[in-house]
């Protein structure tokens, strides 16, 4: 099979520039790997959109390493260039999740994606949020300095809505520490635009890595109470985004032909228990949807989250809004909703 690219320059630019974004990050860690004589390193895998017809992607994924117990940097392009009745043209992005070994090492989400419709209207998505299970606050602050100067005029709306983005009501606090987030983000200078989207990648990117590097350089050992709740803040993670986070869960309603690559943001392990303890606190029918998730994890603690769990994960979560998509309604947003879905329809 072969993916087809989108025919619209611009998307083809976007797809350059994740691209860019990608080999960058995949670079900076495995140089970081090799700096600390570690043999881990990332792979290439790559999937299909109806075959490569509307396109497809690749990502360099890696597990269960000493340095990083899940990394994923995802880069995709779908298109409708053939089919004349969808108004989306294309969406072109990058989605990446590390979450290192070290309790000591905080976990990073970054995206930056181009969504062209066919009318050649388009707009941005940025995020860039730390997360990490032990806070260090001079991590926070410099992570949130380098979005600050990457972006000094967008800075404090992209914080405003990535405050109220990962925000989880119910447990009455946020996922992470530091949240930058645009959403359908556009103004009248094309060109300033890609700049931006660009600078923020890269600014992203750089800091996270010089953050990781200084931090396992210093071979400091975690304290028992620090793994654990390295433990609980994954468990955490993962029930933010597979009842919270939008892109996840339009990702899986779009299609079923990556669903290993969508849940790639998923720590390894999470705290059966600890979930099972938040199922009163969900409204409904959402406690129904957690409980589908609990059911699919292995009844061990902590529970693995491996390729069989993931797909056991996006059935369950594709089943839940087929049964109730009014629940969609129910998730986390900025100041915007995208009609992601619908654009796909």
């Amino acid at each position: 099979m072969k993916r087809i690219p989108a025919a619209s320059p611009t998307a083809t630019r976007a797809h350059e520039l994740v691209t860019h974004l990608q080999s960058r990050f995949v670079s900076g860690l495995e140089q970081l790997a090799h700096s600390l004589n570690s043999t881990q390193h990332f792979s290439p895998v790559e999937w299909f959109r109806d075959e490569g017809r509307h396109g497809g992607g690749v990502r360099y994924e890696t597990a269960a390493g000493e340095l990083f117990g899940r990394g994923s940097v995802n880069v995709s392009q779908v298109h409708y260039d053939d089919d004349a009745e969808k108004k989306l043209g294309s969406a072109s992005a990058i989605s990446t999740i590390i979450h290192p070994v070290n309790p000591l090492a905080p976990s990073v989400h970054i995206h930056i994606s181009w969504t062209e419709m066919k009318d050649g209207s388009g707009y941005w998505r940025m995020m860039a949020d730390l997360n990490p299970s032990n806070e260090n606050t001079a991590h926070t602050e410099l992570f949130l300095a380098a979005m600050q100067k990457a972006a000094p005029t967008q800075y404090d709306e992209a914080i405003a809505q990535g405050d109220r983005y990962f925000f989880i009501p119910v447990l009455d606090r946020h996922r992470g520490v530091a949240h930058f987030y645009l959403e359908n983000y556009c103004t009248h200078d094309s060109e300033a635009d890609f700049a931006l989207a660009k600078t923020v990648g890269e600014a992203a990117i750089d800091t996270y890595v010089n953050i990781v590097t200084t931090t396992l350089a210093n071979e400091k050992v975690a304290a028992k109470q620090q793994k654990s709740a390295q433990l609980a803040y994954h468990t955490l993670y993962f029930f933010q985004v597979l009842t919270l986070d939008r892109g996840t869960t339009t990702g899986l309603l779009v299609h079923d032909q990556n669903d290993i690559g969508i849940m790639g943001s998923l720590p390894a392990y999470v705290d059966r228990e600890l979930l099972t303890s938040w199922v009163e606190r969900m409204p409904a029918p959402q406690d129904e949807l957690l409980q589908a998730l609990i059911a699919a994890l292995a009844d061990t603690s902590p529970a693995p989250v491996d390729e069989a769990v993931k797909k056991r994960l996006a059935a369950a979560v594709r089943k839940h809004y087929q049964n109730y998509p009014e629940a969609i309604h129910m998730q986390a947003s900025g100041n915007t909703i995208p009609s992601t879905v619908k654009n796909h329809r």
